[in-house]
């Protein structure tokens, strides 16, 4: 039951990170901008980082010493990259489909797309826990990283949807709220496949590289302005130094 009450806890804590578009109410729009790539570019480090550093590596080297060959490991790393990547194609057809009528269902895809994608989160971050507690912390504190920015932007899309401020923000926390569930899933689904659990990692690492590939290094890599392009490159690198340092300390 420990590993229940370390998913609880995380993914509760996860949750609350929806109420940090808060921030859009007291910061000035040209403000909020700067710091929303800046955050863009930590979490895509870490995402990076968290992938490649740690889910792989940990999932290697447990399928190595239960004498299992590593192509399940790419093909769930795949798996998780693809899935993400049609699942986003969707939603983009949907958003732009109902954004020609009106300007509301843009929200509720929003939404709907945040309960989905935060209830693979639980799953993820349950997964990991379960193959160990180092690996569950870094798994929370890589979505933790990557969740920051996007539940502003989600605000925004909110608001810009027709949502008043106070509405958007407890809608957003609402499907914030799938991680929890996720989690507890994740937890008895875990329980159930037993070994084949660490198969969760790669397909987490999928997750996290199709998002910071396709979704956070475009929106930092295109800008004109080279003193603001190094330093999100050098926040970008901060990110993956941040999983490399809590690598060396979990050593």
């Amino acid at each position: 039951m420990g590993h229940l009450y370390w998913i609880i806890g995380s993914t509760f804590l996860i949750s609350l990170i929806a109420w940090v578009g808060a921030l859009a109410l007291f910061l000035k729009e040209e403000l909020l901008d700067k710091i929303l790539l800046v955050l863009v570019a930590l979490s895509a480090g870490g995402l990076i980082g968290g992938a490649f550093l740690h889910l792989l590596p940990e999932a290697i080297s447990r399928l190595e010493a239960a004498s299992s060959t590593t192509l399940n490991l790419f093909s769930y790393l795949l798996v998780g990259f693809c899935l993400f990547f049609v699942l986003e194609q969707f939603i983009r057809w949907c958003h732009e489909h109902y954004r020609i009528h009106q300007k509301k269902p843009v929200s509720y895809l929003v939404l709907i797309s945040d309960l989905v994608h935060n209830f693979i989160d639980g799953l993820v971050i349950a997964g990991s826990f379960m193959v160990g507690f180092p690996v569950g912390v870094v798994t929370t504190f890589a979505i933790a990283l990557h969740e920051i920015p996007q539940e502003i932007g989600d605000f925004g899309v909110l608001i810009y949807g027709g949502f008043r401020k106070t509405r958007a923000l407890i809608w957003n926390y609402i499907s914030a709220i799938t991680v929890i569930f996720g989690g507890i899933a994740g937890y008895y689904l875990s329980a159930i496949l037993n070994g084949s659990a660490v198969l969760l990692l790669p397909f987490a690492a999928g997750n996290f590289i199709y998002i910071a590939a396709s979704d956070l290094i475009p929106e930092i890599k295109h800008g004109e302005d080279i003193r603001r392009n190094l330093i999100h490159f050098f926040t970008f690198l901060i990110g993956i130094l941040l999983m490399l340092g809590i690598k060396l300390m979990a050593e």
